[in-house]
């Protein structure tokens, strides 16, 4: 029976005891459950804060003088001109900024002797193509007819150059033209810039050779400096829009423009090897006293041709007036013995007589003076029988030995 209670004591205190552990289960569960709650509302906020962060970091300024491309999932999607604009952020989207209103000039020194020693330079000085940049030009024009067949002799110009440039169109830019990856606190267009230059140098080069070999050196430096220059400008416009197939063994171009437009190219300086300074200044001087002397020639020669014009038309002028005088005193003339004619039919002798005495008249009338010689030793006295005033006070002026 001692038993039997002990037992029964036994299993109420189990039974006390369970009741103890659920409850204490029950206030764990709920005190993880409004924790996980608290968590998951932080959570949601965080989220929210996120996301709206997310959001806000896509929009972008795009400057001025800018356009920006956007990529996403690396490909070109689309183009964007200055101002605010919104783009999924990265790693969706990523805005790549190419500065279209900035131009670049750079310095091409590469024709150009070397500068770093400063000593002067003898004659007998051979210029060495390691060290000296040079520009090969023609020694003299080239006949048209002829074509490049006849051969020619050549030139050596030292030449400095100035090239400016801009990004015109930034698609074909960002496609063909490889940049590299701009590393943290590096600008981006430092780093076009820093790309772009060899390319452009090197293509600038090829230009400057091939135009310059087409031009004398005269041209070059004195009489054609402005279309040397333009022409340069085209060929490197003409290289900038043809790239060499990687592919092609023979490196045939294909016309694939890098997206970069020549503002200006400018000759700095132009001069000739300073090994050959004084002939070249002894040939400038020839040439200058060659000049000289043609162009005073071809004066001459224009004056000559005026003055014989002259002399030409003033001689016609001359003829004309006198066939006009010609021609109108034979008129006059016709005139005069048209209507004496009848007169000369009725009565011959008097009409002679008449045209005798009006000869006579005509004759002494014009005279200013008249010399009348008796025979004898009695000399001669002179008879002023003109009527004219004038040609009278002259005769009076006269000297008596004259």
């Amino acid at each position: 029976m001692a038993e039997h209670n002990h037992q029964h004591d036994n299993d109420l205190e189990h039974q006390a005891g369970e009741q103890d552990v659920g409850e204490k289960l029950d206030a764990a569960a709920k005190s993880l459950s409004e924790a996980l709650r608290m968590a998951f509302g932080i959570l949601k906020v965080i989220m929210i804060v996120l996301v709206a962060l997310f959001m806000l970091s896509g929009f972008e300024k795009v400057g001025s003088d800018e356009e920006a491309i956007v990529l996403r999932f690396g490909k070109i999607h689309r183009l964007l001109d200055s101002g605010l604009h919104w783009v999924f952020p990265y790693p969706i989207d990523e805005i790549v900024k190419i500065p279209v209103g900035s131009e670049v000039t750079i310095a091409i020194n590469s024709f150009w002797y070397d500068q770093a020693n400063q000593r002067p330079v003898r004659p007998e000085q051979p210029l060495s193509p390691i060290r000296d940049g040079y520009c090969i030009t023609r020694s003299e024009k080239q006949d048209e007819m002829a074509g490049q067949s006849q051969g020619s002799d050549y030139n050596i110009v030292h030449t400095k150059w100035q090239l400016t440039y801009r990004i015109d169109e930034p698609e074909r830019f960002f496609k063909n033209v490889f940049i590299e990856d701009v590393k943290p606190g590096e600008v981006y267009f430092e780093v076009i810039k820093k790309s772009v230059t060899p390319l452009l140098k090197r293509l600038f080069e090829d230009a400057v050779v091939t135009t310059m070999v087409n031009y004398t050196i005269d041209d070059a430096m004195y009489d054609q400096v402005g279309k040397v220059t333009d022409d340069v400008k085209e060929r490197l416009q003409y290289n900038l829009k043809r790239i060499l197939s990687p592919g092609d063994p023979n490196k045939v171009p294909i016309g694939i423009g890098i997206g970069i437009g020549i503002r200006s190219v400018r000759l700095d300086d132009i001069t000739w090897p300073r090994q050959v300074n004084e002939a070249f200044r002894a040939s400038i001087g020839v040439s200058q006293t060659s000049q000289t002397a043609i162009s005073e020639a071809k004066t001459s020669a224009e004056s000559t041709l005026i003055e014989a014009a002259g002399l030409v038309e003033e001689k016609l002028a001359e003829a004309k007036a006198y066939r006009t005088s010609v021609v109108k005193s034979a008129e006059a003339n016709a005139s005069y013995f048209i209507e004496l004619l009848p007169q000369y039919r009725r009565n011959p002798e008097i009409v002679i007589q008449q045209i005798y005495q009006d000869t006579i008249e005509h004759v002494v009338g014009s005279a200013g003076e008249k010399i009348v010689v008796p025979p004898g030793p009695a000399g001669e006295f002179r008879l002023i029988i003109s009527s004219d005033p004038e040609l009278k006070r002259k005769t009076y002026k006269k000297k008596p030995e004259e």
